[in-house]
């Protein structure tokens, strides 16, 4: 029998469903963390997972987004084919509508991150529209439908290969997940989709992911199947690269591994792989005629208690009197609070930036002795200072570090995961510094921010160079002024130990 599905049933399944997982994490992955944090033996990368856990707490509580990097949307729907529409608007225009409605609810406002003319002007879409969807067609009365907000950190880290039929998916695995860097946020969830075709092997790795955390629950009972055997020595195996909680080294580097196959051409094995982050966003519903479909939130009794400790080994810094002798003093792995004015800006102004430079014109502040934080926070509501404020990937102004650094007098650069050689070269070079602020952690750093101003660009909104000025903003000594990484030790040293048998990371 036929089911009439309204139009704005669907509209508001959407909008709610984004909204709800802006602020909620999944449970499984909540439980998942805290799995991990209570095993983890690398104080860095334990401080790391403690931070993700308050953060996602404190969102709950506030309804505020988990990342401010509230991600492009991807939608699976599957239509039965007894549903009839009661509509105006196409199909993949309703789902639009539900998400341009999502990122503008002025009680909780979520970042455009969208852009049009990706090659060209890229101008954002000022809504997060068009959402990626994905549709099947099957028999049945209902539609059911998964929505997902990925964000672009993770999303860059995503991975192909078109393998020979006789090549090792682990061993491919296992190559390329050192490659991908700390920029997608671990510990997450790692979608490997094997067969079909180029375009299939890669949605199968992003379907993957909207699958539950459920690894221990396969070792307890075993593979069954090739899939199943893949999941458990990939999860083994990826753990023990020590890569660890944000790049730092440790026990946990993937809390689950997903695998799912298709079909293939004899002559090919396409493989794909997407890391998800530690914003790690999905919801389900069905809607079956009878109305709407909300979500039911969680109770707040399913977040641990975490209490983030900085210890009496943490140094206090001052960034209004900080001094190049003193940042030459700091070592890496070491935690600091960081006090006092800073600036921000990340791609387009930095792009802005050196082009002003080359032409020999005046930057629109002074970046002598300052520190520069990558980051395009959320648009603040009700009496916030600033919205979610986390880091970016901060290799993506690799290419601008040293023109910074030697035509402008920055002292020190602050953002997410590891630098580049190139960058890590330039900050040795001139004795500058970069510290590492925790992916996943957004709404916790905007809490250490007590006013923000633009200074320069507001034509680029999120990206605007803005003047922070904060109080016990916690990072990570990254790379320091001898041109040490963290990212590169930290993950040998546990490497070795894990290797060492010493460790489990199960």
């Amino acid at each position: 029998m036929p089911t009439i599905i309204r139009q704005q049933d669907l509209i508001d399944s959407v909008a709610d469903a984004l909204q709800f997982i802006s602020y909620y994490h999944p449970v499984d992955f909540i439980q998942a963390v805290h799995q991990a944090y209570e095993r983890e033996q690398n104080k860095a990368a334990k401080d790391a997972m403690a931070q993700i856990l308050i953060n996602s707490r404190m969102c709950a509580m506030g309804h505020r987004p988990i990342c401010q990097d509230t991600g492009i949307v991807t939608v699976f729907a599957t239509v039965g084919m007894d549903v009839q529409w009661d509509a105006q608007l196409s199909l993949t225009d309703m789902i639009n509508e539900g998400v341009r409605r999502a990122y503008q609810n002025p009680d909780n406002v979520l970042r455009a991150s969208i852009l049009a003319d990706p090659d060209g002007a890229r101008k954002n879409t000022g809504d997060n529209t068009p959402a990626i969807i994905h549709y099947n067609i099957v028999p049945g009365n209902t539609v059911d439908v998964h929505v997902a907000a990925k964000g672009g950190g993770s999303e860059a880290k995503t991975k192909f290969a078109m393998l020979n039929p006789s090549d090792s998916v682990v061993d491919w695995v296992l190559k390329v997940v050192p490659e991908m860097g700390a920029g997608w946020c671990p510990p997450g969830m790692l979608g490997i989709g094997i067969g079909g075709t180029a375009e299939k092997a890669m949605q199968l790795a992003k379907e993957s992911l909207l699958e539950p955390v459920d690894i221990q629950e396969l070792q307890a009972r075993g593979a069954s199947n090739r899939s199943e055997e893949l999941r458990l020595e990939l999860y083994d195996k990826v753990n023990r690269l020590g890569i660890g909680a944000q790049g730092l080294g440790g026990l946990t580097t993937v809390l689950d591994v997903k695998v799912k196959d298709y079909p293939t051409h004899a002559a090919n094995k396409p493989v794909a792989i997407i890391p998800n982050c530690a914003a790690t966003r999905h919801a389900h519903f069905v809607l079956d005629g009878s109305g709407p479909s909300f979500q039911t939130p969680p109770s707040l009794d399913d977040w641990p208690e975490i209490t983030w400790e900085t210890g009496d080994d943490v140094r206090r810094v001052n960034l209004d009197t900080v001094t190049p002798e003193e940042v030459q003093t700091w070592k890496t792995g070491e935690t600091i609070l960081l006090s006092g004015k800073m600036l921000t800006g990340r791609d387009a102004a930095h792009k802005k930036m050196t082009d002003l430079l080359a032409k020999g014109e005046p930057l629109p502040v002074d970046m002598k002795g300052r520190f520069i934080y990558y980051v395009g926070p959320v648009d603040p509501i009700r009496d916030e200072v600033v919205g979610p404020a986390g880091p970016t990937t901060a290799t993506r102004m690799d290419k601008f570090t040293r023109t910074m650094l030697e035509q402008t007098g920055l002292l020190g650069m602050i953002g997410k995961s590891e630098r580049g050689q190139i960058a890590i070269e330039a900050i040795r070079d001139n004795k500058s510094v970069y510290l590492m602020a925790v992916g996943g952690a957004a709404y916790l750093v905007a809490q250490a921010i007590k006013s923000a101003k633009v200074l320069g660009f507001p034509e680029l909104g999120m990206e605007a160079i803005y003047e922070f000025d904060v109080k016990d903003m916690p990072v990570t000594v990254a790379v320091d002024s001898r041109g040490e990484s963290v990212h590169i030790t930290g993950p040998k040293i546990w490497k070795a130990k894990i290797e060492e048998q010493t460790l489990t990371v199960s």
